[in-house]
């Protein structure tokens, strides 16, 4: 079980290495499209799609590296101690919330990328790429979030709650 987890992370940690990538493509993208668009009166025709296509893919996979690195907003007012058996279960029951929330946008997204990419559907764009290239990041992103919440319940109840950013398992950051 542990190798799993251990897999789990490493995924998690290089989808949201890619996230943080995909960003900064952006930045340089839209950076081009401005010099482009004002220095030489050529505005380019596929920078705004690529972009949102990209923001939309960097934004669900970084989901799962966030909850990984316990960077998610955390109220801890009331359960400070993350050793007792109060914060392991408040921790345990935010965690199936966001599993159960999780696993639904998955499903459902699944639903509509399949729906989507069967029926051959793109967008109405001038370069009309085709929309299971958008729906699959919903899926895609929550499933990885899923198998990441799955990781930090089993982290919780057998080597304790990270602090900080910490890794319980031993993996670097």
């Amino acid at each position: 079980m542990l190798m799993l987890v251990r897999l789990i992370d490493a995924i998690s940690e290089f989808t949201g290495r890619l996230a943080a990538w995909m960003f900064f493509a952006i930045g340089l993208f839209v950076t081009y499209e401005v010099v482009m668009r004002h220095f030489f009166i050529a505005p380019t025709i596929w920078v705004d799609e690529v972009s949102r296509i990209m923001q939309v893919w960097a934004a669900y996979l970084a989901g799962a590296f966030a909850l990984k690195r316990r960077d998610m907003i955390t109220i801890d007012v009331a359960f400070t101690d993350p050793a007792s058996l109060a914060r392991k279960l408040v921790e345990s029951f935010a965690l199936l919330v966001m599993l159960l929330f999780a696993g639904v946008a998955t499903y459902y997204g699944f639903a509509l990328w399949l729906k989507s990419t069967l029926a051959g559907h793109t967008t109405d764009s001038f370069l009309a790429p085709p929309k299971w290239l958008t729906h699959a990041s919903v899926w895609v992103g929550f499933g990885l979030l899923c198998l990441q919440g799955l990781a930090e319940l089993y982290k919780i109840w057998t080597t304790g709650i990270p602090i900080g950013g910490a890794d319980p398992l031993g993996g670097a950051h």
